[in-house]
């Protein structure tokens, strides 16, 4: 009696080496290996920057820096002049660091923050989240080790939990709640100096505390200058392709991306011998920058379109294959919590799809009992064109839960008056500056609730004034 065969479950044929390939395919997989590659390449050279790094200080007097496998944390909210991480907050206390897991495994001290809303976010090159910790999750304070994809050693003694990273390359920034108070900015120092974090061969199962108030200032280590323009150029596509082999042997691929890799190495093994292919390469990583790179600069493309006009990412942190969505992320905000730990809302638009300019004026009212729900505090902040904060005579770039002195309207609705001029004295408590050029909007609902979750709350039009 014949047998019926099984299916075989070995890996398909690579690509044929030597094949002579036709220009048109060599830009068209160039463009997809940029789209795909841009936000890991984007990490390996944040960590190349970082490893030059020897002691814990602000980069530029502005940027928390720290050496590899460190972190460094602001005693305030972030300067408007940083210019390292695009869409930034000041609704928190942020903090910074790199891990370099192949050289050694970390530790990270999470201290006991009480009822202040925190999260840390811990993520791997590829921008997606290795664990959940934080207020929404109930995370207990402790010592938390991270170890990388080939880690095998022994766990201390009085570490209360660890995590291993897909990749050698993580990392994590704490981000704790303050209001706008001189008394918040005092009642969270001690705790914002047990957030520490360095090499578990320095753990010894006791809480370190820094005082991160007299830290060294030095020169950004990326070269650049804090102040104003765009976000640090992070990833360069004329040195694109030349990088490209390092990120495949650093990020090991996710199951079912092995052919893809197989495609990518292809490419860049016929590149070696073919200065054409090599050249086509150039020219598709410097239009795809110069392309669709600057396109998913634009915050509706970070996400779904939900209600009145604005866009919301639904998987932060949890990109998996969609690389789409990973590039776009990293490309207008990199570093986006999950969403069940941050929903965000973006907005370019007015609610008649005209885009939003100093030389008109809007209103943002949320009706009564309206206001986003969320178990931790919510923002509204403004950007330049750029995705940065837009100077102005206040000093004021978002409005929200922090703010004490927002004044509702008589029926309970809230009004946020977003323009250049300022309004009549008394809807100054509830301006938003905006600059003379077009800008953006950017709602935050930090621990949002189920009806965020679910889509059943909708963030209010932008409507122009009359």
């Amino acid at each position: 009696m014949q047998t019926i065969p099984t299916l075989s479950t070995a890996a398909p044929s690579p690509p044929v080496s030597g094949t002579l390939l036709a220009k048109d395919y060599v830009m068209n997989l160039a463009t997809l290996a940029y789209v795909w590659g841009w936000p890991l390449v984007n990490m390996h050279n944040r960590r190349v920057v970082f490893s030059k790094i020897t002691e814990s200080g602000l980069g530029d007097g502005v940027l928390p820096v720290a050496p590899l496998n460190h972190l460094t944390m602001l005693t305030d909210y972030i300067k408007p002049e940083e210019r390292a991480v695009a869409t930034p907050n000041q609704d928190t206390v942020y903090g910074f660091g790199i891990l370099a897991l192949d050289q050694e495994a970390a530790i990270f001290q999470i201290p006991d923050f009480d009822n202040r809303f925190w999260v840390y976010q811990l993520g791997d090159q590829r921008t997606d989240a290795i664990a959940g910790l934080g207020s929404v999750y109930g995370t207990k304070p402790g010592f938390y080790m991270v170890v990388g994809p080939s880690w095998a050693g022994a766990v201390p003694d009085g570490v209360t939990s660890v995590f291993r990273s897909p990749t050698d390359l993580a990392y994590i920034i704490p981000r704790a709640f303050m209001d706008d108070t001189q008394e918040d900015r005092a009642a969270i120092q001690p705790v914002v100096s047990q957030i520490v974090a360095y090499p578990v061969s320095e753990f010894d199962g006791k809480m370190k505390t820094m005082d991160w108030s007299k830290i060294l200032t030095f020169a950004d280590p990326a070269g650049g200058k804090s102040g104003s323009g765009g976000e640090t150029k992070w990833v360069r596509p004329e040195a694109f392709f030349e990088e490209l082999p390092a990120i495949l042997k650093e990020v090991p691929p996710q199951s079912g991306e092995e052919s893809l890799y197989a495609l990518f190495r292809s490419l860049l093994d016929t590149a070696t011998d073919d200065p054409n292919v090599k050249s086509a390469m150039r020219q598709a990583a410097l239009a795809a920058e110069n392309g669709i790179l600057k396109e998913l600069h634009q915050y509706r493309y970070a996400g779904v379109p939900v209600q009145n006009g604005w866009t919301s990412p639904v998987n932060g942190a949890h990109f998996g294959t969609d690389y789409y969505s990973r590039t776009a992320a990293a490309r207008a905000n990199i570093f986006v919590n999950p969403r069940n730990e941050a929903a965000y809302f973006g907005q370019e638009y007015d609610s008649g799809k005209q885009r939003l300019s100093g030389e008109n004026a809007y209103t943002v009212t949320f009706p009564a009992h309206q206001t986003p729900p969320v178990n931790g505090f919510w923002s509204l902040t403004l950007y330049d064109a750029d995705h940065f904060f837009a100077p102005n005579e206040l000093n004021r770039f978002s409005l929200g839960t922090k703010n004490k002195t927002l004044q509702s309207n008589p029926d309970g609705s809230l009004t946020i008056y977003v323009q250049h001029a300022p309004p009549v004295a008394d809807k100054r408590t509830n301006w938003l500056p905006a600059p003379k050029g077009e800008f953006e909007l950017f709602l935050r609902a930090y621990g949002p609730k189920d009806d965020i979750l679910n889509n059943v709350w909708s963030a209010s039009p932008v409507l122009r004034a009359n």
